[in-house]
């Protein structure tokens, strides 16, 4: 009998370009496994949109094994201590995974560690992001907190290694390990089913997320004006993929940029994913804590208020009375994705028209977005509200409504807020103000000027 090897697998649901995968297959028999840990992460286990797209995924993943001789045996548990007892009743010498620098799986990393003593290797390999956080950093040797010279210094060492291909075989062991059934463990909501329409607008998958980057390669030179027009299909929607890590980033690297090609507005966006996960290997506690420290004892309004939850509630569900905003919650509701301009106003709406608390609108997030990643979405939402290390400055308030009527946001609000399907341009974009509002569309729970008062007088009390 040969010795098996472990493959541990996470936020890494790809075969091809993961090295972790190479590595095991180069070794011999291999036991690929993962496991639901929502122990570990604690108040950060996935939400529910996230485990709608866990389910599919690793269905996808599972059939994938199998087509090269393997299959994924699933466990639901404490990673760390379940690991370990596979890896030693297995008689495993080594066990193969990705990094992953979250706060939960450094821990987790270490004590498994811990558990798996002197007779079994933990390897850890590269290949989540394009270049290990920490690893870009100053002439001094500092990591970077600030987003532009970041770029400006990853940039000169791309474009990354071209990307490895599938094993030919991943060879099985001589036994298997036990393994939970994957509908037993619920991640599909039942009664209601509110993931209906996620089927829709999502292929979760390898197999999916590169149909995605071909549908994008065409509408990438684009991007620069698509980001912020979101009646127009010219995003990449990889954000789901890329975070549950089923197509890496140098492949989209590779497949997306080319001679001639002017793409360098989105190959940012795939560097700010590096630096969110950069901004959170420095400084774990970001997703909880604002980084500035004066806007700790920001006046928020209070949540036990019933008036403060009734606002937050509306905001949640899309019952603002501002088209925009009602639009992209209504849109993260039926799909667990919204477009990237209307994230930004959302969340500057619930920020500072309704002056609630960051964390909240983070958290919804966390729940509903089934690409809720912790650096991304902890470094975007301080980015929104001023309290980041590299932030907008919370003066500089978003007008929804000017946004709307700006990025030509009319065909997007019809679709998502049927309320207004027969609302015309320009008037969709404000139709109390135009008086072109239907009786069965709310009126807007604050007014802008109102909002933007309170907003600035609330900053002056900490500035």
């Amino acid at each position: 009998m040969t010795n098996p090897t472990i493959l541990w697998f996470r936020r890494d649901l790809r075969l091809s370009d993961q090295a972790a995968v190479a590595a095991a297959a180069a070794e011999g028999p291999v036991i690929p496994v993962y496991i639901l840990d929502d122990e570990t992460p604690k108040h950060r286990k996935m939400g529910g949109a996230s485990r709608w797209w866990l389910h599919h995924s690793l269905q996808s993943l599972d059939q994938h094994l199998r087509d090269k001789g393997t299959r994924l045996i699933l466990r639901r548990g404490n990673a760390a201590n379940i690991l370990a007892d596979i890896a030693h009743k297995a008689g495993a010498k080594t066990i193969h995974a990705l990094h992953h620098y979250e706060p939960w799986w450094i821990n987790a990393e270490k004590h498994l560690r811990e558990a798996l003593g002197e007779s079994v290797e933990l390897i850890l390999h590269d290949g989540n992001y394009l270049l290990p956080p920490g690893t870009v950093t100053t002439g001094s040797g500092d990591p970077y907190k600030i987003y532009t010279p970041f770029w400006k210094s990853l940039r000169e060492r791309m474009p990354p290694a071209d990307p490895s291909p599938v094993p030919h075989t991943i060879n099985a062991p001589d036994s298997w390990p036990a393994s939970d059934n994957l509908d037993d463990w619920n991640l599909l909501p039942t009664q209601p089913n509110w993931a209906s329409g996620f089927e829709d607008a999502w292929t979760p998958g390898e197999d999916g997320a590169r149909a995605n980057v071909d549908a994008f390669i065409d509408k990438a030179t684009r991007y620069d004006e698509g980001r912020n027009l979101p009646s127009e299909e010219l995003v990449s929607r990889l954000s789901p993929h890329l975070h549950f890590g089923e197509v890496s980033p140098a492949y989209v690297w590779h497949r997306v940029s080319g001679p001639g090609r002017q793409v360098e507005t989105y190959l940012k966006e795939i560097v700010w994913r590096d630096y969110a996960q950069n901004v959170i290997w420095q400084f774990p506690q970001y997703g909880g804590e604002s980084y500035r420290e004066k806007f700790r004892a920001f006046p928020w309004r209070d949540m036990a208020d019933p008036k403060v939850g009734k606002d937050y509630d509306a905001w949640c569900h899309g019952q603002t009375g501002y088209p925009i905003v009602d639009a992209g919650m209504r849109e993260l509701w039926a799909t667990g994705w919204m477009h990237n301009r209307v994230r930004m106003i959302a969340a500057s709406f619930l920020i500072k028209h309704l002056l609630i608390d960051w964390r909240e609108g983070e958290q919804w997030f966390w729940d509903t977005l089934v690409d809720a990643d912790f650096a991304s979405n902890s470094v975007n939402w301080q980015w929104v509200s001023g309290t980041g290390v590299d932030s907008n400055m919370f003066v500089r308030i978003m007008a929804p409504l000017t946004q709307s009527e700006k990025f030509n946001a009319g065909d997007y609000i019809r679709k998502w807020v049927p309320e207004l399907a027969d609302v015309d341009d320009p008037y969709i974009h404000d139709p109390e103000e135009s008086g072109a509002k239907p009786p069965s569309y709310r009126s807007k729970i604050i007014a802008h000027k109102e909002a933007r008062a309170r907003a600035l007088d609330a900053y002056a009390q900490v500035k």
